[in-house]
C-alpha cells in the first residue's frame, strides 16, 4: 500500500502519528519463520523453524550462540540478526573482561533495546527488522525475552514470534500454568509441540526443519540442529496437534517470504506498535 511521503524515513511521522518504516520493520518479523521460547525454574528452551531459500541450498541457522549462558532464536531479517548477536557477543566478552563475570540477561536485554532504539529515531538509519528470543540462565535463574523493532523488549513466561505464530501462542496459554515445574524433557516436548502447530497440517517436524536451544542450571547453552534433535522429536512422534492451523492461513504463507526479503508494507493500517502485545 502506497503511503505518499510518509514512508520515506524513519523520522517522518504520518498525520495519525505513525511511522510507517518502523511498521515495515515489525512486519518482516510476522512474516520471519516461527520461533519458541519457553522456561521453567530450572531451564529455558528455544525452538525455531529453519527455512532453506531454495532446494539447492541449506537450511538457514535461526539459534544463535551469545554466551556460555545466553543464546536467541531470530525472525525476520538474518542479516539484522548477526549485527545484533555480534553487538551482544561483544557486551558479554566486555563482561567478562571486566568483572570477571557473565553479563546479567536483564542488562544484556537492556543494551540490546538501547541500541535497537537509535535507528528508529536517527535520519538516514532504519530499524532493525528482526525480533529475537533471548534464553538465559543467570544467579536470577532462568530467563525468556522478547525483543522488537520498535525497541521494546519483554520479560516472558513463554513467547513464539514469526509466521503463524498465534497458533503456538494458544498453545502456550493453555499449558503455561505447567512449565515451572517441569522436568527438562517435559519442556522440549512442549516447545517442539507449539513449534508443530505452526505449521500447516501436511508437514511435520523434522531434523532438517528444526532447531533446539537448551539452557539452564549447571547447562551451557547448547544448540542441538539435525541429528542433535532426533530423539527430542522422536518424543512427540505420533501424537495428535492440539491445535491445527487457522483455516484462513494457506499453507503456502509459510513460504512466501524469505527471511531476507523486504517485507511489504502492512495490508491493515491498524498493523503497528500495538499489535506487538497481542501476545
Amino acid at each position: 500500500m502506497f503511503r505518499n511521503q510518509y514512508d520515506n524515513d524513519v523520522t517522518v511521522w504520518s498525520p495519525q502519528g505513525r511511522l510507517h518504516q518502523l511498521e515495515y520493520a515489525m512486519e518482516a518479523v510476522k512474516q520471519g519463520s516461527a520461533a519458541v521460547g519457553i522456561k521453567s525454574k530450572t531451564h529455558a528452551v528455544l525452538a525455531a523453524l529453519k527455512r532453506a531459500p531454495s532446494e539447492l541450498s541449506s537450511h538457514q541457522k535461526k539459534i544463535l550462540a551469545i554466551d556460555d549462558h545466553v543464546g536467541v532464536s531470530i525472525a525476520g531479517l538474518t542479516a539484522d540478526a548477526r549485527s545484533l548477536s555480534n553487538f551482544m557477543r561483544s557486551e558479554c566478552l566486555n563482561s567478562r573482561y571486566a568483572y570477571d563475570t557473565p553479563l546479567p540477561v536483564s542488562r544484556l536485554v537492556a543494551m540490546l533495546g538501547s541500541k535497537s532504539q537509535i535507528p528508529t529515531q536517527r535520519y538516514g538509519r532504519r530499524p532493525f527488522g528482526v525480533g529475537l528470543l533471548v534464553a538465559g540462565y543467570d544467579s536470577m535463574g532462568p530467563h525468556i525475552y522478547q525483543t522488537c523493532p520498535s525497541a521494546n523488549y519483554y520479560d516472558c513466561k513463554a513467547m513464539a514470534i514469526g509466521a503463524r505464530s498465534q497458533s503456538a501462542r494458544t498453545y502456550l496459554e493453555r499449558k503455561l500454568e505447567e512449565f515451572p515445574e517441569n522436568s527438562l524433557n517435559d519442556l522440549v516436548k512442549h516447545a517442539l509441540r507449539s513449534l508443530r502447530d505452526t505449521l500447516p497440517s501436511e508437514i511435520e517436524l523434522t531434523t532438517k526443519n528444526c532447531s533446539l536451544g537448551i539452557v539452564g542450571k549447571d547447562q551451557n547453552f547448547t544448540i542441538y540442529d539435525d541429528d542433535g534433535v532426533t530423539d527430542y522429536l522422536a518424543m512427540i512422534e505420533g501424537e495428535e496437534r492440539a491445535h491445527p492451523p487457522p483455516a484462513d492461513e494457506p499453507a503456502e504463507a509459510m513460504e512466501a517470504q524469505d527471511d531476507d526479503t523486504p517485507a511489504a508494507g502492512p495490508a491493515d493500517p491498524t498493523v503497528g506498535g500495538p499489535e506487538v502485545m497481542d501476545s
